[in-house]
């Protein structure tokens, strides 16, 4: 095992960062990060001389350092130091002291490091605040994100997965995050949609939302300055439990259709995502369940009348949107009929010309549809000859 060769060579290797939190916290971690006394060189060259396989990626610069063994990727990283960092990427040195790299990671929580005895290292009381679902930097808060500005959205997305309550922050940190907002404008769009997203599927997503907004945040992530906090609020409540996608979730944000070309302006969102944001704010007020019997028939008219692929699944956001639970399991049961009448049938019937086709299919579309697509072939066109 890969362990054994460090200790040969009396390089220290320990768990790092998430992994460590995920385990403390009795979940068992994505992916497992390893640290390490040894240089980049001096892991290449043990592994190549024991034959294991290197995953040639570009963290190497960084110092890291990728593995395979048993069919799973194991990542490595050299201990190291920030020399530059400009807020949004560090230039490092190697280091052999623990704690000095402890000092420049991000949230006390995702700092500690696990050796493979089981022995915890944890230099800035990370593990405490573990366990009272405390998130805090390390260290000064204002030092750690103006080394990287994204971490004001990592430590909402900590905040949304650990704490217990919405409310629960360090006045200091709030300043520190509100006097440093700014500096999200120089980040990636790409780098900022990975974080939002995340922050949209987690825990108090409502409070943390309207504190971007209170904190200036929200004009430097492309979400607009008069953000329809209400509607959040009312979605945010439908949602739960409904596993909604993130775009669904910020769409009840937006006013009008340009907010979402200004979001994917600003995050370079994919296709889809832009379509669902679109279709929501188009169709979320008049789409609505239809009183009686029916319930489901708007939904299902839409379905049957759009020419489009995904619609389907757009319907089934626009019900989580509304709410609508009891529909939105219906409809995910209901497989989409198809029509029982072609060309060739009505051809039969003696109707020849394609102009006569078209319409005669037409009309019986329009009959098909009025009986909520139960008609069959047989009664579509025996209405044929009454029409």
């Amino acid at each position: 095992s890969f362990p054994e060769l460090f200790e040969k060579k009396k390089y220290e290797l320990r768990i790092a960062g998430g992994a460590v939190r995920d385990l403390l916290s009795g979940m068992t971690p994505q992916d497992i990060d390893f640290a390490t006394t040894a240089t980049p060189a001096e892991m290449k060259e043990m592994f190549t001389s024991a034959g294991v396989r290197l995953i040639n990626n570009k963290g190497e610069k960084h110092g890291t350092i990728t593995a395979r063994l048993h069919e799973q990727n194991f990542e490595i990283t050299t201990l190291r130091i920030d020399v530059v960092t400009d807020g949004r990427h560090a230039e490092v040195e190697f280091t052999t002291d623990w704690e000095k790299d402890a000092e420049r990671r991000d949230l006390t929580i995702n700092s500690m490091f696990l050796g493979l005895d089981g022995m915890l290292y944890d230099f800035f009381n990370g593990y405490e605040d573990l366990k009272n679902k405390k998130i805090r930097f390390v260290g000064k808060s204002s030092e750690r994100i103006q080394e990287d500005y994204l971490r004001i959205l990592r430590y909402f997305r900590f905040y949304g997965r650990i704490a217990e309550t919405p409310g629960d922050h360090e006045p200091s940190t709030l300043q520190a995050i509100k006097e440093n907002a700014k500096g999200l404008a120089g980040i990636s769009g790409e780098r900022i949609w990975v974080e939002l997203k995340k922050i949209l599927l987690g825990n108090h997503v409502n409070h943390l939302v309207r504190l971007m907004y209170e904190l200036d945040i929200a004009q430097y992530v492309g979400l607009p300055l008069d953000g329809n906090l209400e509607e959040f609020d009312r979605v945010t409540k439908n949602i739960q439990n409904l596993c909604p996608k993130p775009m669904t979730v910020l769409t009840s944000l937006f006013k009008v259709k340009d907010d979402v070309t200004n979001l994917d302006l600003r995050l370079k969102i994919s296709k889809e995502e832009k379509n669902l944001g679109l279709f929501l704010v188009k169709h979320r007020q008049e789409l609505t369940k239809a009183m009686g019997p029916e319930p489901l028939r708007p939904y299902q008219d839409f379905i049957m009348d759009s020419r489009e692929a995904n619609t389907n699944s757009k319907i089934c956001e626009l019900l989580k949107y509304q709410g609508e639970e009891h529909l939105l399991r219906e409809i995910q049961q209901w497989t989409v009929p198809s029509f029982p009448v072609s060309g060739h049938d009505l051809r039969k019937m003696g109707v020849s010309s394609g102009k006569e086709i078209g319409t005669a299919l037409q009309q019986l579309r329009d009959e098909w549809k009025k009986s909520g697509y139960h008609m069959d072939k047989e009664e579509l066109l025996s209405c044929l000859k009454k029409l």
